[in-house]
C-alpha cells in the first residue's frame, strides 16, 4: 500500500459522504429529528433549535463503504468497525429515542454504561482469542514499556468509553468535533503508514474522508448535526485505533482538544459541588469562551488549530 492509495481511499469516503448529504438530511427532516437546545446554554444556539440531528450516520455509512471496499480481507479493519458502528450503534439508539419516539432523556445512564462496556469488552475477548491482545503500555520518552496484565482489561474499556464520550462533549458547535477528529484521525493514518499497519492506516484515511464530507454539511451555519450517533463512533474508533497501535498514552495529546473539553467538565462539577463556585462560565469549554464574547466560528477555528499543533507535537514525540 503507498500514500495514493490511502488518499484515494479519503477521497472516495468523502464522496460517498457529500452524496450523502442530499439524500439523508431531507430524510431527517421529514422525521422531523430536530436538535433540542438546552435552554441554559448561549442564547445564539436557540435559533439552531430544529436542525436535524443524527447526520453522523452519514458518517458512518461512508467509512464502512470505503473500509469494506479497500480492506474486506483484513480482520483489523473489521475489528475497527466493529467497534465504530457498535459505539455508533449506542448512539443512534439514543438519538433515536430522545427525538423520534420524544424521550428526552434517550436511553438511561446505566443503558448506555451497559452497552458500552459491552461493546469494549467484546473487542478486549476478540484481541484476546485471536493473538492480537499486547497488554504493554509505551511509556514516551522512554524505551520502558509497562506491562499492566490483567488490569489491561479495565484499562482498555476505560480509554474507549472514555474518548467516546470526549468526542460526545466536544461535539456542541458547528463543525467542532468533526474537524477536530480529521485533524486525529488523520494524524493516526500517518503513525500507522509509519508503522507499517496499512490496514488501520486505511481505516483513519476512510474516516477522514467521511468526515471531512459530514463536515461540508455541519460547518456553521450547520444543516446538520452528527449526535451521539456521530460522537460515539468518532471517539470509540479513535481510541480503538490508538489500541491498536500501541500509542495509548500517544493518545491524550492527539486528542488533545477532547481531553480538554472533558477536563473542563469535570473540573467544573468539582469545584461547584466542592466550593459552590464555578470556575467556568460555562462547561464544556467551548461554551465558556462564548460566554465571553469569542464568536462561534472563532471558538471553532481556535480549538482545530490547537489540536493542530497538539498532533504535530504527537508525532514530533513518536519519532524520537
Amino acid at each position: 500500500m503507498d500514500l495514493q492509495t490511502l488518499l484515494f481511499t479519503a477521497a472516495m469516503s468523502f464522496a460517498v459522504a457529500v452524496i450523502l448529504g442530499p439524500l439523508c438530511i431531507p430524510l431527517l427532516r421529514r422525521l422531523k429529528v430536530g436538535q433540542s437546545i438546552r435552554a441554559e446554554g448561549p442564547q445564539a444556539h436557540m435559533k439552531k433549535s430544529g436542525t436535524p440531528t443524527m447526520g453522523g450516520i452519514m458518517t458512518v455509512i461512508a467509512l464502512a463503504i470505503t473500509a469494506i471496499k479497500f480492506g474486506f480481507g483484513s480482520s483489523q479493519i473489521w475489528l475497527l468497525l466493529l467497534v465504530t458502528i457498535g459505539f455508533g450503534s449506542i448512539g443512534f439508539l439514543d438519538d433515536f429515542i430522545k427525538v423520534v419516539l420524544k424521550r428526552n432523556l434517550g436511553l438511561r445512564a446505566k443503558q448506555k454504561m451497559f452497552g458500552q462496556i459491552l461493546v469494549a469488552v467484546v473487542f478486549y475477548f476478540i484481541l484476546y482469542f485471536t493473538g492480537q491482545l499486547n497488554t504493554t503500555i509505551s511509556i514516551p520518552f522512554s524505551n520502558y514499556d509497562l506491562n499492566f496484565s490483567w488490569l489491561y482489561l479495565p484499562f482498555l474499556v476505560f480509554l474507549v468509553i472514555g474518548f467516546s464520550n470526549a468526542v460526545n462533549l466536544t461535539d456542541g458547535l458547528d463543525g467542532l468535533a468533526a474537524g477536530t477528529s480529521a485533524i486525529a484521525y488523520g494524524t493516526y493514518a500517518v503513525i500507522a503508514f509509519h508503522l507499517s499497519h496499512y490496514d488501520i492506516a486505511l481505516f483513519c484515511a476512510a474516516m477522514v474522508g467521511a468526515v471531512v464530507g459530514f463536515l461540508v454539511f455541519n460547518i456553521h451555519p450547520a444543516k446538520v448535526f452528527m449526535g451521539d450517533t456521530g460522537s460515539l463512533a468518532i471517539g470509540g474508533g479513535l481510541a480503538a485505533v490508538a489500541i491498536l497501535t500501541k500509542t495509548e498514552i500517544l493518545l491524550l495529546l492527539i486528542g488533545g482538544i477532547f481531553v480538554i473539553e472533558t477536563l473542563s467538565v469535570m473540573i467544573q462539577v468539582f469545584s461547584f459541588q466542592t466550593f459552590g463556585k464555578r470556575v467556568f462560565k460555562m462547561s464544556p469549554l467551548h461554551h465558556h469562551f462564548e460566554l465571553v464574547g469569542w464568536t462561534e466560528w472563532r471558538v471553532v477555528l481556535t480549538f482545530w488549530l490547537v489540536e493542530f499543533v497538539a498532533c504535530l507535537a504527537a508525532i514530533a514525540i513518536y519519532q524520537r
